[in-house]
Parts: C-alpha cells; sequence; structure tokens
C-alpha cells in the first residue's frame, strides 16, 4: 500500500468529524431520547411502580407531543449539540491512539485488531468524553425531565441552557458540575467500550469476506446496525443510573456541601432501584434506549464515515480517500 493510501486524519481532525456527526445523529434521535429519560425517571424506587403516566416508549413520545408539541419533543436539543461534541468527538478521536498504544505496550502490533486492547481503548476514549462533557449531559438530563403538563420526578425549570449553567454554578458551586460524573464514566465507558470494536470487527467481516465494499454506505449502515445493538444491551442499567443521579433532588449538609438525597454512587442506585423495583427497574425505559441509541449510533458512526471521506476528498484529493 501507498504511503498515500496510508495517509490518517489527525486527532483534532477526528474529533471535528466525530463531532458533526453526533450532531447530525442526535438531531433524530433527541425526541426518544426525552421518552427515555422520563421513563426512566417514573415510579422511581417505589414498590409498587408509582404512579405510571406513561405506558411505554411510543405513548411517552405520543403525550409529549400531543401535550408540549415540537418543543417538548426536542427538549435538550441545544445542550445536547454541545454535548455531543466532546463525547463522540473524544470517543471517535482518541479510540485508534488509545488502541495503537495500549497494543505496543504489550509488545503488539498496532495496527492488530485484539478484542482486549479493543474493549479497553473504547472504554478509555468514552471515559475521556464523558468527563469532559458531564456539566453538559447533566444539563441535557434535567431539561429532558421537565414536563409542564406532566411532571415526574424532580422537575427544574431552566430558561436555557446557559440559565442551567448558572444556575447550577450559583446554587452548587464547580461540585455541581461533576455531578453524576461518575456514573457518567461507568455508563459512557460500558457503551463505547463496545460501540467502535463491534462496528470495526463487522465492518471487516463484511469487507473481508467479500460480502460489502469498504467505502459503501451500505458497509457502514450494517456494522453501525450491529454496533447499537450492543451499546444498548450493555449500556441500559448504567444508563438508568446516570439518569436518576443527575435528576435526584439534592440536600445541603451541616457542613456546607450540598450532595443528592437518594443516591451516594451509581452502584447505590442500581442496588436501591432492585431493592424496591426489581431488576426489571434498571431496563425501565429500554424500548425508548433502543429507540433512541441504535439509529443514533447508526447515523453516528455511518456519517463519521462519510463525513472523513468527504473531508478527505476536499482537502487532499480522491487519491487519499
Amino acid at each position: 500500500m501507498s504511503s498515500v493510501s496510508q495517509r490518517q486524519l489527525s486527532t483534532t481532525e477526528s474529533f471535528l468529524c466525530g463531532g458533526l456527526a453526533a450532531c447530525i445523529a442526535v438531531t433524530i434521535s433527541n425526541p426518544a431520547e426525552v421518552a427515555k429519560t422520563r421513563l426512566q425517571l417514573q415510579g422511581e424506587l417505589a414498590k409498587n411502580g408509582g404512579l405510571k403516566v406513561y405506558n411505554n416508549a411510543f405513548d411517552a413520545m405520543i403525550k409529549t407531543w400531543k401535550n408540549e408539541g415540537f418543543r417538548g419533543m426536542q427538549r435538550g436539543l441545544a445542550v445536547a449539540y454541545a454535548y455531543q461534541i466532546p463525547l463522540n468527538g473524544s470517543r471517535l478521536s482518541f479510540y485508534e491512539p488509545f488502541r495503537r498504544t495500549i497494543n505496543r505496550a504489550f509488545g503488539w502490533a498496532a495496527t492488530e485488531q485484539i478484542p482486549v486492547t479493543s474493549l479497553a481503548a473504547g472504554a478509555a476514549s468514552g471515559t475521556v468524553g464523558a468527563i469532559i462533557g458531564n456539566p453538559l449531559f447533566l444539563v441535557k438530563a434535567r431539561m429532558q425531565a421537565y414536563s409542564p403538563a406532566l411532571p415526574i420526578g424532580t422537575q427544574r425549570h431552566y430558561k436555557s441552557s446557559f440559565d442551567a449553567l448558572t444556575t447550577i454554578w450559583r446554587t452548587e458551586g464547580i461540585r455541581g458540575y461533576v455531578r453524576g460524573m461518575d456514573a457518567a464514566i461507568l455508563r459512557t465507558a460500558m457503551g463505547s467500550s463496545v460501540q467502535l470494536p463491534t462496528y470495526n470487527w463487522t465492518k471487516n467481516q463484511l469487507v473481508g469476506r467479500g460480502i460489502l465494499p469498504g467505502d459503501s454506505v451500505w458497509t457502514f449502515l450494517a456494522s453501525s446496525s450491529v454496533s447499537g445493538i450492543c451499546v444498548c444491551l450493555v449500556m441500559q442499567p448504567a444508563d438508568t443510573a446516570l439518569t436518576r443521579m443527575y435528576n435526584q433532588p439534592t440536600t445541603k449538609l451541616p457542613d456546607g456541601r450540598i450532595v443528592g438525597a437518594l443516591y451516594k454512587s451509581p452502584i447505590d442506585c442500581l442496588w436501591k432501584t432492585v431493592q424496591t423495583e426489581g431488576i426489571l427497574g434498571w431496563y425501565k425505559g429500554s424500548l425508548a434506549h433502543f429507540l433512541r441509541i441504535t439509529p443514533h449510533t447508526i447515523v453516528t458512526l455511518t456519517m463519521n464515515d462519510v463525513i472523513r471521506n468527504i473531508y478527505k476528498n476536499l482537502a487532499w484529493g480522491p487519491s487519499y480517500v
């Protein structure tokens, strides 16, 4: 293979391409994310399920549309855009550098696809994105939980993303911005650990066996579909814990610290949930999560490849694609 065809995007270029791809995806997936958030908060820590406002994911989206319109369906979209850039920019740009570095550290060829190092690289790149984007994800979850018509869980009415960030700073300080970060790291690390490894593995199988060409959109779609299903299965319990930790009410301790009133950590949240709601409590909103994560993963990974190819073609010429 010539040095021309081996040319790779820089980490910064990959970061920007991945962030743009994720912003396209979140426009499509945000209504399901709103439904998922509200379903995960429904009946929180209630032994008999509590008040059931929404019957399922489709019922949640229909009622949101009827009561809140387009604005309700896309609640939190602006901050979701801002969040996608650091999260998916990090996941999609740092994955390969991390994987190659880990491979070399264990004496393997940087280009060799090894399952354990691929999982580790995916988890590490996801962790970076979760840490950087935590304040924005926190705001997004709280804004999506708010409903003037059918309130569920703790309600916080922020006028805008900026108002949310300033309110959190004014009432909770820097600790407010890192609230739930341990749950965000757990969720994102679990999802990222399987997202790109399963995508790359499926893509390599399709291309290597001659089923589909490497530069076909159908290859990208098929690979990202498999990846989306795997991400949903692995990430659901941690995602439920994250939503609840972000949205839980807070209390002020005698020493002035403001802490969550319900949960101390994501593990504590999962434990209390299973104690009061059973194991199915972890999987509340799983259909909405599937409706959100699968198209989101498909569009993100497909558009990431498409955007990268377009960028290479514009910046370097067709011979680099």
